[in-house]
């Protein structure tokens, strides 16, 4: 095999007396960097590629980073950073706060504060705040970029051969780079349903922060987390909501969270359609869309009755795909799942591909939870794997996560539906008590679904928590302290032995002494 490029340049440049069978071992770093212009190639700047990146370059490693957004079907994109940053965690958490401090503006005054005249929100403030600080993250990533040395092209990257890919950027201007080792972390975008009307008229989540005007009577289409998590900010932020539900809502978590937490989006104004699914939108007038619908009746013998309604906008968070189709991965030998369109990673290390030198980090990865921390995390430890001798492995299992809904939900663990099928039902306690934080009170807030519970095991030495689960106020907070707990190994009856903080919400946990099993009333009552 010729060399054909060298480590300093952009273009390639022939060096025929260069050939393997005639390289000695001290030089096959060197030939290797004279073959391949990198030592790795990342393919996408989210979080998880942008962790890899910085990890492998402060490992001495000559690396570039490849990102380029392609535009929603709205025209709208965004800079390097990744979904999190951009259109995901950051600015979905910045409005969620926005609408919790509707909120305390609103119950302010049981607490003597005299807010005099209306209270009114401008959605362009907030939206043109919460889009000047993402673009602040977007430059400190560039710059963090060159102080580590990595090479970032703005460009569409694509495997043209194994070794090879071809970047293309937004002036259609292609050049070939290569490597000798090559990360996919490209994540995914969301996917809109194949009905009328549905990619001209509707938005999603990468269009919704962004919005030029005020969303209006909103429909929300899904019950995912996105899908709750937007749907209740909207309705914080005082515009009317509705969200359509094809079967269940937070399909992978507990369902008993699932059904506290729509309830109490339910009495906090959010109009939830259930057992329906869109048929159709068309445009109606400069700002309004109607929408049609089908209702399945499971009282009526599953009768399907169609039904239409004027909305603003319509937001789409029906699932996302993943962004592998034009990558030219099977040409290559690189294995994707044929259902999910994600990257298939090995038993043993699942960041592995079937091409021993291209990895994947991410939402791109089959079997691989869809969070920042995870791609975050296993981003750094694949390349501490790949260039610095390490055999540490990501571990998938126990992996925290918080749904940012208006009452906000943590969970570690197993849901009790997935530890009774694991472990049978017999073998399982539920823990659980329904509380009143204490900030709820004056103020006479909703706090019927507050609620937490530990799904334990029965063994000879106690009860083994398998599963935690938390519904509250800052929820995040305090699920994240618990997570370390769940990781160790602990026993309820190590949890109970713990003194709580006094008055918190996070101390109802250690105090949690009623069982499902029981019957007894669950709910907490003085201190």
């Amino acid at each position: 095999r010729t060399c054909t490029t060298n480590i300093t340049g952009d273009s390639a440049r022939p060096c025929p007396s260069h050939r393997l069978e005639t390289v000695s071992k001290r030089d096959v770093c060197f030939l290797a960097l004279c073959l391949c212009g990198y030592h790795c190639i990342v393919i996408g700047g989210g979080s998880g590629g942008l962790a890899c990146s910085k990890e492998a370059a402060g490992l001495g490693k000559k690396v570039a980073v490849l990102d380029y957004v392609q535009p929603s079907p709205q025209g709208s994109s965004w800079g390097l950073g990744g979904t999190c940053v951009n259109v995901g965690c950051i600015p979905k958490k910045l409005m969620h706060q926005a609408s919790l401090a509707g909120q305390v503006i609103k119950t302010s005054s049981k607490l003597g504060w005299n807010i005099s005249g209306s209270v009114e929100h401008d959605w362009a403030t907030l939206c043109a705040n919460v889009n000047n600080y993402v673009r602040s993250l977007n430059w400190g990533y560039r710059v963090q970029l060159k102080d580590k040395s990595v090479d970032y092209i703005n460009a569409f990257g694509s495997f043209a051969d194994a070794h090879t890919v071809t970047a293309v950027d937004k002036k259609q201007n292609k050049r070939e780079i290569t490597a000798d080792r090559f990360v996919v972390c490209v994540g995914g975008r969301p996917q809109l349903p194949n009905i009328e009307g549905a990619s001209e008229l509707g938005i999603s989540s990468d269009d919704i922060f962004t919005l030029s005007s005020p969303p209006g009577k909103t429909l929300v289409v899904g019950a995912s987390y996105v899908a709750l998590e937007c749907a209740g900010f909207l309705s914080g932020l005082g515009y009317d909501t509705s969200v359509m539900v094809r079967s269940i809502c937070l399909r992978g978590f507990d369902q008993g969270m699932a059904g506290l937490i729509s309830s109490h989006m339910e009495r906090e104004g959010t109009r939830f359609l259930r057992n329906s699914t869109p048929l159709r939108l068309e445009r109606r007038g400069e700002s309004e869309i109607l929408v049609t619908w089908l209702t399945t009746s499971p009282d009526s013998g599953d009768a399907v009755t169609e039904h239409s309604e004027v909305f603003n906008t319509v937001l789409f968070a029906t699932g996302r795909r993943p962004s592998t189709e034009s990558l030219g991965l099977e040409a290559i030998g690189v294995e994707l799942d044929s259902r999910s369109g994600k990257l298939l990673g090995c038993t043993d290390s699942l960041e592995q591909t079937s091409v021993g030198h291209i990895s994947a980090v991410g939402d791109v990865l089959q079997g691989c939870p869809e969070l920042t921390p995870v791609a975050i995390r296993s981003g750094k430890m694949l390349a501490r794997r790949m260039f610095a001798g390490s055999t540490h492995q990501m571990d998938y299992n126990l992996v925290p996560t918080t749904v940012f809904t208006p009452l906000e939900y943590g969970c570690v663990g197993l849901s009790e539906e997935d530890a009774i099928r694991q472990h049978g039902e017999a073998e399982i306690e539920v823990f659980h008590a329904y509380y009143r934080p204490l900030e709820y009170s004056v103020t006479d807030i909703d706090h019927s679904s507050c609620y937490t519970k530990l799904v334990c095991v029965r063994e000879a030495a106690g009860h083994r928590i398998v599963g935690f689960h938390f519904l509250g106020p800052n929820a995040g907070e305090v699920t994240q302290g618990f997570a370390l707990s769940m990781r160790l190994g602990v026993m309820y009856e190590q949890l109970s032995d713990c003194v709580g903080i006094h008055p918190t919400c996070a101390e109802e946990i250690v105090k949690l002494t009623i069982t499902k099993s029981s019957g007894l009333d669950a709910t907490v009552t003085g201190c």
